[in-house]
């Protein structure tokens, strides 16, 4: 199985370019080029009057496909940002002092820097659970929970493709308060997700930039009730309903409103609801995209061409990458790129992510790459 031709725009821009890095830039499938003109035609058309379209109908819409993937009862708990930090820093500004974070050795940098400076300016205390060795995380990280303010961790951890399992005994072990929130970037339309369960307890963080396809300032939060109700870090779109009510009080909108920003480019928003809609439509879901990687995956190792540890070790959960651990990872990544082969590297982990648009001759090319290295 393959979509290769959903995909022209992007393959064809390169065509000697191998690309097996999914997980850090997924290429756009063709309905993204019209779906970002129509944003372009619609300002132009609309101008201030497009934000009715955005509002009404577009948002309304990726609510409910979005819920309905993640198994969340009600759309409206979803809110929309340019970014996953604004959401960090937002829910950040509601938690009281003193403030214990509890989050793992392998977040990714864009909270892993905020971290570390609410850290060095005496905001917080943080404590930092070793992923490894995976097999006793749940119960390491578990033990340190009771006590937090906010729980943070990985869904799929950014630097292993390593997969939290038993995360409801997680989240049953923190503290009624706490806030609890989960990075699900690398694994929104990447692995199936069900949220059913936990929907009334934990925030749940993705975007667009990965395995949804759609490029970057398309990023969401799922907001729990009863958990953040009037964040102190707000933009105007969190109260948008009240404008011309100046009050002695700011007022906030309902369910995942609370949680708006200010004013940001609807284009990513726009392309996030083609590919929405195109995964209908070519009946792709997130057990498809999954069922095609694990068969590319285990094409390449058979090959046994790639050097290195396999982490998390084969037979384990893991997502839509590859990682091996190898003190050679940066050669390696510059010896494929030289080829005009793209894989990606941090530290000393080598990353090979793998996506729909690829079939088993790109795998086979792949493998011959790392021969000739």
């Amino acid at each position: 199985m393959t979509h290769k031709k959903l995909f022209r725009r992007f393959l064809d821009a390169d065509k000697g370019r191998l690309h097996f890095a999914a997980h850090s830039h997924h290429p756009w499938p063709d309905v993204t080029f019209e779906a970002h003109m129509k944003a372009w035609e619609d300002a132009a058309l609309l101008m201030d009057d497009k934000w009715d379209t955005i509002f009404g109908r577009i948002i309304p819409e990726i609510r409910i496909r979005v819920s309905t993937m993640l198994g969340l009862p009600d759309p409206g708990t979803l809110v929309f940002a340019p970014n996953t930090h604004e959401f960090v820093n937002r829910l950040f500004s509601c938690l009281r002092s003193p403030i214990r974070i509890v989050t793992t050795d392998a977040e990714f940098h864009s909270f892993d820097r905020q971290v570390r400076r609410w850290e060095e300016a005496r905001l917080a205390e943080v404590i930092r659970v070793a992923t490894e060795p995976f097999d006793s995380f749940p119960d390491r990280f578990g033990m340190e929970v009771r006590n937090a303010t906010m729980v943070y961790l990985s869904q799929v951890f950014f630097d292993s493709g390593f997969v939290v399992e038993r995360l409801d005994e997680i989240i049953a072990a923190a503290s009624d308060d706490a806030f609890v929130v989960i990075d699900g970037y690398h694994g929104f339309m990447a692995l199936p997700t069900d949220l059913s369960g936990v929907s009334e307890r934990i925030f749940y963080l993705a975007g667009g930039y990965k395995y949804a396809m759609a490029g970057e300032g398309a990023c969401f939060m799922h907001c729990p009730p009863g958990f953040g109700e009037r964040p102190i870090d707000t933009g105007w779109f969190a109260g948008f309903d009240d404008l011309t009510k100046r009050g002695a009080e700011v007022t906030y909108g309902h369910d995942g409103d609370r949680f708006w920003g200010a004013t940001f480019d609807p284009s990513g928003l726009h392309r996030l609801l083609a590919v929405l809609r195109l995964m209908e439509i070519e009946g792709i879901t997130p057990a498809v995209i999954h069922g095609h990687v694990e068969d590319l995956q285990q094409q390449l190792l058979a090959t046994g061409t790639v050097p290195g540890e396999l982490i998390p070790a084969a037979g384990r959960p893991r997502g839509n990458f590859l990682t091996f651990r190898t003190d050679q990872a940066e050669t390696i990544y510059q010896g494929l790129h030289n080829q005009n082969v793209i894989v990606d590297h941090r530290g000393d982990r080598l990353r090979i992510g793998f996506g729909i648009y690829q079939d088993p001759d790109d795998v086979e090319r792949l493998a011959k790459a790392f021969s000739a290295l």
